[in-house]
């Protein structure tokens, strides 16, 4: 496994705030249909189909990182199921804020003992910071009680995008061939959710098939450009930094709420937007 710089070079940082938003426009295509697992199925269908057809052209993981590789497919499934049913009971702008803003800190701080990659205080403000501001979108004050349910499985996301962003950023390492570890990660976890689908939601999957896949293909095939970017960024710097930087997409989607969604975006979201912009500075710039 090659040697991560201690900080993440300019370039790199910005490419992950380019994953970012390309992660936001997933999630808000993905989140504007109306039956969830449809959705997910059709997203996973594309993420794989494009992954399938990169296989060939790409190097195969080193086995090092295999069993990475084996604990992030399982969490991802988790994640995505977990995704799911907050998706179904919140709004994009009360969900996506807990879900990814629970992330960044949590991975920082574990980061350290399970990657060696021990904090600066301009890190740990900038981490803070993003996360402070991320959290802070979520409004519960006119909730209604199936809202406030979407709570625990909004957490539960979070912290299987803690477990995978650490999980994926130590096989993605290990691999010594980003594309090929990208490739193979989702081509086997782009499986369960369309299979479950075909066998037990058959009648479910074909009555929307054809209106949820205008959505769900660009979302997949952006998802796939946006995780390989996180993936390669995570070889080059280190991984709570990454996390942080990523995480600035829900900016964007409570933007993308806003305008597309008919969500709230008032003072309080552009505060929040501020403190999430002032803590990538700080990161970008350390």
């Amino acid at each position: 496994m090659s040697r991560v710089p201690e900080t993440l070079p300019l370039l790199v940082g910005l490419a992950v705030l380019g994953a970012a938003v390309l992660h936001a426009s997933w999630n808000a295509l993905t989140k504007s249909l109306d039956d969830q697992l449809v959705a997910f199925a059709g997203l996973d269908v594309a993420s794989g189909l494009a992954c399938l057809v990169l296989l060939p052209f790409v190097a195969t993981p080193a086995a090092s990182s295999l069993p990475y590789l084996g604990a992030s497919i399982v969490i991802h499934v988790i994640y995505k199921v977990m995704l799911m049913q907050s998706y179904r009971l919140g709004d994009l702008g009360r969900v996506y804020p807990i879900a990814r803003g629970t992330a960044p800190l949590l991975v920082g701080l574990l980061a350290v003992p399970f990657a060696n990659e021990p904090l600066t205080i301009p890190e740990l403000l900038g981490m803070a910071a993003v996360t402070g501001g991320i959290i802070s979108l979520a409004d519960f004050r006119a909730a209604s009680s199936r809202h406030r349910m979407a709570v625990p499985f909004a957490l539960a996301t979070g912290a299987c995008i803690a477990a995978y962003s650490l999980s994926d950023g130590l096989g993605a390492r290990h691999s010594g061939a980003v594309l090929g570890y990208l490739a193979w990660l989702l081509v086997v976890e782009s499986v369960p959710i369309p299979l479950y689908c075909a066998i037990w939601q058959r009648e479910r999957l074909s009555g929307q098939w054809r209106a949820t896949w205008r959505r769900a293909g660009p979302a997949g095939v952006l998802s796939v450009v946006a995780y390989g970017i996180v993936l390669w960024a995570q070889t080059r710097g280190p991984l709570g930094t990454v996390a942080a930087l990523r995480e600035t997409g829900v900016i964007v989607a409570a933007l993308m709420g806003w305008v597309f969604l008919h969500e709230r975006f008032g003072r309080r979201e552009a505060l929040s937007a501020l403190a999430v912009a002032a803590g990538a500075a700080l990161l970008v710039a350390h």
